[in-house]
């Protein structure tokens, strides 16, 4: 299938390329031809992909065991970076002029409800860049680390779409009628479209990270 086929019919998928290193202009190339052409595993990109387009798919134990999954690190840590330099400043930029057309104390808590939220999104990539990552890279290069399991990734693994839903909540409540601008609309569209992103980010860690890294575990030892 042709790499523009496949984007066009997903276009979800477009938010996913630049973590994978891909960058647009395919022309006619195949899925394969363009990730040959960025280093990215054929089989790796379609297996992110299907998980990512799709919240019932769910791959197989061999599908992704027998995957390459030397990408799989640095596309977690691209999606990070994505949400903490882009995404996150963009709704924060948007939410600061929001704030002016409400009321003193209901502006303040808007703000520091997202700075509370914002604190713990930081908090919740920095132990995954500083604990989960590092085990999963230690276990790729053969190495055990018995201080931590996947097992413990899976028990505390927090979610960060619900507070994002109870943002808009907050917003669609208290917003004066008269208060309508394209920022109200865009800092909406854009909380709504990062949960549904973050849900996708947590997908592909739950259905791919944790039995990927748990067969990683049993082989090491």
């Amino acid at each position: 299938m042709k790499m523009s086929e496949l984007i066009t019919a997903h276009a979800e998928l477009v938010m996913m390329l630049q973590r994978m290193g891909i960058a647009l202009g395919f022309g006619d190339h195949s899925v394969g031809d363009v990730c040959r052409r960025h280093g990215v595993d054929p089989g790796f990109f379609l297996l992110i992909s299907n998980v990512y387009s799709n919240a019932h798919y769910e791959p197989s134990a061999e599908e992704v065991t027998s995957t390459d999954m030397l990408g799989l690190v640095p596309y977690l840590r691209n999606s990070h970076d994505y949400y903490v330099h882009k995404r996150l400043p963009h709704i924060e930029h948007h939410l600061g002029r929001i704030v002016e057309h409400l009321p003193e104390r209901v502006g303040a808590a808007l703000t520091r409800f997202f700075e509370v939220y914002k604190t713990e999104v930081l908090d919740h990539f920095g132990h995954e860049e500083g604990t989960v990552f590092r085990h999963i890279e230690a276990l790729q290069s053969g190495h055990s680390d018995s201080s931590y399991r996947m097992r413990d990734f899976v028990e505390n693994h927090g979610n960060l779409e619900d507070k994002l839903s109870d943002l808009v909540q907050i917003i669609f409540k208290y917003l004066p009628e008269s208060a309508t601008s394209d920022d109200m609309v865009d800092v909406v569209y854009d909380i709504l479209q990062l949960s549904l992103d973050l849900n996708r980010h947590s997908l592909v860690e739950e259905k791919v990270m944790v039995p990927y890294v748990m067969h990683l575990e049993r082989s090491v030892q």
